[in-house]
């Protein structure tokens, strides 16, 4: 299944950023939201992104399709959860003081130190991603096209006999 890939994005920028933060405990905790979420979040923003213009016919169009699918594949399946997994993570490394924390000032700072390494690590997953992404809207595109197909041609046959 396809759409098994775009959730473990999330297990992996969860499992380096409890690496990064020294988070030994709430493993159950951790891993499920970013297993679950991202999994239903893409699986909605593709339906209404790529399959329900594709079926209502808005979506005629084969690279806008490949593009949209792209699109959802990185920032669905691919951003959503990295940066999900950022508070999650920093929320039980305040909860157990397994990490130093910054202070009011320096926050964003700290994040975006904390994300720089990971980001880079997870560069060929957002890859990997938008390939997936391209692939699946490249097949639903084709089914489109056969379906339309098999539905405007046979109403032309019953129209000549």
């Amino acid at each position: 299944i396809p759409w098994r890939t775009w959730d473990e994005s999330g297990l992996v920028s969860n499992s380096l950023y409890r690496r990064a933060l020294n988070i030994k405990q709430a493993g159950v905790t951790s891993s499920v939201p970013m297993a679950v979420m991202p999994f239903l979040t893409t699986y909605a923003l593709y339906n209404a992104v790529v399959t329900n213009p594709l079926l209502n016919g808005d979506l005629n169009c084969p690279s806008c399709a490949l593009i949209r699918g792209a699109l959802v594949g990185v920032v669905g399946a691919g951003l959503y959860p990295i940066l999900l997994a950022l508070p999650v993570n920093i929320a039980i490394a305040s909860r157990y003081n397994t990490a130093p924390l910054p202070e009011k000032g320096n926050v964003l700072r700290y994040y975006v130190e904390l994300s720089r390494p990971i980001l880079r690590k997870m560069r060929a997953v957002l890859v990997l991603q938008a390939l997936f992404g391209t692939y699946l809207s490249s097949r639903n595109f084709e089914s489109y096209t056969t379906l339309a197909k098999i539905t405007f041609d046979s109403g032309r046959e019953e129209l000549k006999d």
